[in-house]
């Protein structure tokens, strides 16, 4: 048994070393120092960023973009909160993307009706933790949803029973938050892309969502023509990608539910058993979707993944 748990702590412990989060006392600092931003290896990270962002929504084929069009970028509003340790943060107006990057490619304006397109940059829903003080407060068990759209949702379709539960720190083993409410920390980016469609008229939306989670897309699908999802990449790899400089690549890593009922309805156990959300222009936000300048990418790497 022991030399079993050995084996186990050395697979751990190597992967830990390997990435450096252990500090080597024997480094050596002029090979750090060649290594450290070189430029080889800063253009292999960038390349593996511009790679990794997926093209869901291609309406009309809005893109590529011309650069120096005149370009209208909102401010992204956070509100004020907390985090899962209390602290607390503050309300905040705040540039969405870098300006002098965005006029490196366009020409930034200051409102909608003079700018050609839009360019909205948001984040997926921030639907908390699943686990509320406050419900606790309240005379409940903590257990509250993690809402994966940005209207608040109530939890009508979850399990009477949760299939889990029975902490030593707590009383009861069911953990169901079924007929609760879930909010999210920043439904005011979806009112990004709903008002900024409405101040553009007719001319082009264009989405760019950093996403850290699946996401309901049935609320922000409707007002955008293009949509863009990231997984924190720098906003250069976004400009490169909206003028045309690197054609879409990267596939979906995980389905996109068509509901919040589908998501609470899913098997635990079962992969890929969701109803994903299909847009206006009939593609399926499915695991492995992705589009680029033609169309959707239906190549060996799709297929395979697929």
């Amino acid at each position: 048994m022991l030399q079993r748990f050995e084996q186990s702590a050395v697979r751990l412990l190597r992967n830990i070393f390997r990435v450096g989060l252990f500090e080597n006392p024997y480094l050596d600092v002029a090979e750090t120092e060649k290594t450290v931003g070189n430029p080889e290896f800063m253009q292999a990270g960038f390349d593996a960023q511009l790679k990794s962002v997926v093209l869901l929504k291609n309406k009309q084929k809005t893109l590529p973009l011309q650069k120096q069009l005149k370009v209208y970028v909102p401010k992204k509003y956070t509100q004020a909160g907390s985090n899962w340790f209390g602290q607390v943060t503050p309300e905040s107006w705040k540039d969405a993307a870098n300006p002098e990057v965005v006029k490196k490619y366009f020409e930034l304006v200051d409102a909608p009706e003079k700018a050609d397109v839009a360019l909205v940059f948001i984040e997926s829903p921030k639907g908390g933790t699943g686990y509320s003080r406050d419900d606790v407060a309240a005379g409940g068990n903590g257990y509250v949803p993690i809402n994966l759209q940005y209207n608040p949702y109530k939890a009508e379709f979850a399990r009477e029973t949760s299939i889990a539960g029975g902490s030593t720190f707590e009383d009861f083993t069911n953990r169901s938050y079924k007929g609760k409410t879930g909010f999210t920390a920043n439904i005011a980016d979806l009112k990004a892309v709903t008002e900024t469609k409405k101040q553009m008229g007719g001319k082009p939306v264009i989405t760019i969502v950093d996403v850290a989670n699946p996401l309901v897309f049935a609320e922000l699908e409707p007002s955008t023509d293009a949509i863009l999802v990231h997984f924190g990449v720098q906003d250069q790899a976004i400009m490169e990608i909206i003028t045309g400089g690197f054609e879409p690549f990267g596939l979906l890593p995980f389905q996109m539910p068509a509901s919040m009922k589908t998501v609470d309805e899913q098997l635990e156990d079962a992969p890929r058993d969701m109803e994903c959300f299909t847009d206006s222009e009939g593609n399926t936000y499915d695991f492995a979707f992705g589009l680029n300048w033609s169309g959707i990418i239906s190549n060996e790497r799709g297929t395979k993944y697929k």
